[in-house]
């Protein structure tokens, strides 16, 4: 009796079926926080004009979701929970299915400079979609991580007195809107770089709406006995 390696992948009837880069639920997510995020952003600015943080930078009525600080509260709040709850299931499916492994890990040194080094001549590589570069991966995770903060610092600024512990975290009231704003500042960047190279490479946005090309099952290898 003797064994013999078999993939998987060779064998029509038992191959699993091929995933797309993006499943319908990360694209629902993904145009949900993108029309979220738009409200955040604009409506967060007219409550900034209220009460400047850097002297001298104000935002225009142009740029405002609200005509006065109280009515874009009202528009705040409500995209608040949206960009909360839509969040915390973005980040439970990530961990769950293992997607943020996979698509954002593991991110080298070295991988970073060479991107970054190509990037300044021009050179973007997106011939295959299914694959990240450095600098993707660790926008990714930074723009994730802004997310967070937002939640957590808006939480301490809505409600000073009864989250003050959080607010002492933060290193007192004014703290907490300087990391917020921060927080903002991170998050426009990433968009205005994410819309640029979607722009430059337009695949990826049908690739969003559409689900992508499809991914190769990874070898999955078992044992067969044969008589």
């Amino acid at each position: 009796m003797s064994q013999e390696i078999l993939s998987r992948a060779d064998r029509g009837h038992d191959a699993p079926a091929r995933r797309r880069l993006h499943p319908l639920p990360v694209r629902v997510m993904h145009w949900v926080n993108a029309a979220v995020m738009m409200v955040m952003i604009t409506s967060g600015w007219g409550i900034y004009d209220d009460d400047v943080i850097i002297h001298g930078l104000i935002f225009g009525s142009f740029f405002r979701l609200g005509d006065w600080a109280a009515w874009s509260l009202n528009w705040h709040f409500a995209g608040m929970w949206f960009f909360a709850i839509n969040g915390l299931i973005y980040l439970i499916y990530g961990l769950t299915t293992g997607r943020f492994v996979e698509r954002l890990l593991p991110i080298t040194p070295r991988d970073l400079v060479h991107t970054v080094v190509e990037t300044l001549h021009f050179k973007f590589a997106h011939e295959d979609l299914t694959v990240y570069n450095a600098v993707q991966k660790l926008l990714y995770i930074v723009v994730i991580l802004a997310g967070i903060n937002q939640v957590v610092t808006g939480i301490a600024i809505w409600k000073p007195v009864q989250f003050s512990g959080l607010v002492s975290l933060f290193g007192g009231f004014q703290s907490a809107r300087v990391f917020h704003f921060t927080g903002m500042v991170v998050i426009v960047g990433f968009l205005v770089v994410h819309v640029l190279l979607a722009l430059i490479v337009p695949k990826t946005i049908w690739a969003m709406l559409a689900g992508g090309p499809r991914l190769k099952p990874a070898p999955q290898i078992r044992t067969a006995r044969k008589s």
